[in-house]
Order: structure tokens, then sequence, then C-alpha cells
């Protein structure tokens, strides 16, 4: 089992890796060259690079990730796509995405994509907060210690 992240504009790196560390579950990080750094990796963690096109990381997680994984992202089609390959997919702001809730998701990805291209605005998320890094840290606890008991 590894835990792959969608790490561009993940805010909850450095949880994933404290809780994966712990446990000793390797750590995979993909982000665009954008955020290319010389730094090196913590300890269990490998950051692939990957070029900037919009959906490069999405692409380079799914030739990767195998039945069983946890996929962290806020993209909802990554998630849709990680379902499908039979893996754990977790939204930063702490819940699971399902079978049950992925197609309600995209559908209002959906209609709102087309509410700003008639020219409406919609509203952008909540601001991340302590509260929801905390959600996070629990649900991803539970899920690892579900997927090590088993």
């Amino acid at each position: 089992m590894k835990i792959y992240v969608d790490a561009d504009a993940c805010p909850v790196k450095e949880v994933i890796i404290a809780e994966a560390n712990m446990l000793t579950i390797p750590v995979v990080m993909v982000t665009s060259l954008s955020h290319f750094s010389n730094a090196d990796d913590p300890p269990g963690v490998k950051t692939i690079y990957v070029d900037t096109g919009a959906e490069a990381a999405d692409y380079r997680i799914m030739k990767l990730a195998e039945k069983e994984d946890i996929i962290v992202t806020q993209d909802y089609g990554l998630a849709s796509l990680g379902l499908a390959k039979g893996c754990d997919v977790l939204h930063h702001k702490g819940f699971v995405y399902t079978n049950d809730n992925i197609d309600q998701l995209l559908q209002t990805r959906y209609l709102s994509a087309m509410a700003r291209k008639s020219g409406k605005r919609t509203k952008g998320p909540k601001p991340f907060t302590f509260e929801d890094k905390e959600k996070f840290r629990i649900l991803l606890r539970n899920i690892l210690s579900e997927k090590l008991s088993d």
C-alpha cells in the first residue's frame, strides 16, 4: 500500500507524511515542475515531478496507483478514476470520495463550470481551517487503521 498525493495545492502534506511515517507507509507526492525544489524529500517520501499541463499529475497518479492504495486529491475527476481503480480516495477537507457521492460531486462541478461560462459568478471553496486539517488527520488515521487490520 502507498499513499499518492496530488500535491500541487494540497494543504495537508505534512499530516500525510507524519501519519504515514508512524506506520512506515510510503508516500508519493506528485507535483508539477513549477513547484520544483532542491530540498531533500523527507524520510518515506518520494516526489515525482510532472509537466505543468492541467492533468499531468492526475495521469501520473493513475499510472502508478494500484488497487487498495490511497489517493489524496481535491480533483473530482481524479477521484472518480481512483475509485474505478479500487483505491481509497480522500479529500483534504476530511471526507472520503465514494461511488455514492462522486456522481453528485461531478454534476455540481459541471453545473458550476456552465454557470461561469455563461457569465455568472459562483462561490469558491470556503477557506481551509485548522478544524479541516484535524478532520483530515482523524479520517486518514481511521482509513489506515482499517486497511492495516484487514
